[in-house]
């Protein structure tokens, strides 16, 4: 297949197009805009693959992306892009509505007339891959429940609310039009390559570093915790083998308070990083956050038991695979934490 996969220079993107490159025949397409937590050294292992395109662009661009869903002849579309950082979204949600809604809007009409085109084989053959978040379904209540593909949406914040926005615009047009789409939403994702803001790779660099731990509240939100090699490995299933029209849940098994996140670094970075003091003293507790769910965990059982995907890596290997790709990667995260975004350095940013 030729596929297109929009913000593939982000986390969760990069990790899908290097999954594509090194372990399928499948050729690239990356479309991305660049934006702050965009990275092309994320990618340089396939940069010069012959079957691996990059093109810097918008997905608001709607003839940018109908051109290239003409001249590469693509065959499915993975949709990646979007702004997702919930602190970001509290105080700017403009970016938010822009990108994952209206964006999401552009691209689901280039997909459309490009499909349109398609002779019969290849037109039954196409899909629109739409990534999305368990975030949509709000939160849930401190005990054994799971979100289903069924759960009812109820987002909380504006980045929530605007991925929630963008799922129902996909699945109208695949009822309307009839575009042949597969939809998945995803719990928290940690891994290699991910942009220091978020709570796992800040809480490695704090403590590394030897900074504040900001925990939001008391840290007794639970979070299920998936590593982004399964994700990318499950997206490649649901792209070719789900069923059209049909929505997965994508998730770890690994429910996980942020306290108890935040402790496992902690003793993690003294294992691989001795300290003349345990890095738990540096954790501190600072306002919550507006509108933080208490709860997300996912049941993945119809993507393990229709397309047979299963998480190869359960938190604690997830968990030391990632801290020791952080002390191995400097050259990667050192100029990002440098950067001064939004008034604040990242290495003091609150997470969590």
């Amino acid at each position: 297949m030729k596929i297109l996969v929009t913000g593939g220079a982000g986390f969760i993107g990069s990790a899908v197009c290097r999954h594509l490159i090194a372990n399928t025949g499948h050729s690239v397409v990356n479309l991305d805009k660049l934006t702050y937590a965009a990275n092309l050294s994320s990618l340089a292992m396939i940069a010069d693959d012959p079957r691996y395109t990059f093109v810097q662009g918008d997905i608001c661009d709607r003839a940018l992306v109908a051109d290239l869903l003409r001249r590469h002849e693509v065959d499915a579309i993975m949709h990646l892009a979007a702004e997702s950082h919930v602190d970001r979204s509290i105080d700017g949600p403009g970016d938010f509505i822009r990108t994952n809604v209206t964006g999401t809007f552009e691209l689901l009409e280039a997909a459309r007339g490009h499909w349109d085109t398609l002779p019969g084989a290849k037109k039954d053959a196409f899909r629109f891959h739409h990534i999305s978040t368990d975030e949509v379904f709000g939160d849930l209540p401190m005990d054994d429940t799971l979100f289903t593909e069924d759960t009812p949406y109820a987002p909380s914040s504006p980045y929530s609310a605007s991925k929630a926005s963008s799922d129902h615009l996909v699945m109208a047009w695949h009822r309307t039009y009839g575009l042949p789409i597969v939809l998945s939403n995803c719990s928290n994702n940690y891994g290699p390559f991910h942009f220091p803001e978020k709570l796992i790779p800040l809480m490695i660099l704090n403590a590394l570093h030897g900074e504040p731990l900001p925990v939001y509240g008391r840290g007794e939100n639970v979070r299920d915790w998936l590593y982004v090699d399964d994700h990318a490995r499950a997206l490649e299933t649901i792209v070719t083998q789900g069923a059209v029209g049909r929505s997965y849940n994508v998730g770890g098994r690994n429910e996980r308070t942020n306290i108890d996140v935040v402790h496992a670094i902690c003793d993690t970075i003294d294992r691989l990083a001795p300290a003349d003091r345990p890095r738990r003293d540096l954790i501190t507790y600072v306002t919550d956050r507006p509108g933080h769910d208490m709860r997300y965990a996912i049941d993945a059982t119809r993507l393990e038991t229709e397309l047979g995907w299963r998480a190869q890596e359960n938190f604690e290997s997830g968990l030391e695979k990632t801290a020791r790709w952080y002390l191995a990667n400097e050259a990667w995260w050192r100029p990002i934490r440098e950067r001064r975004y939004a008034g604040e350095r990242l290495g003091v940013k609150k997470a969590g």
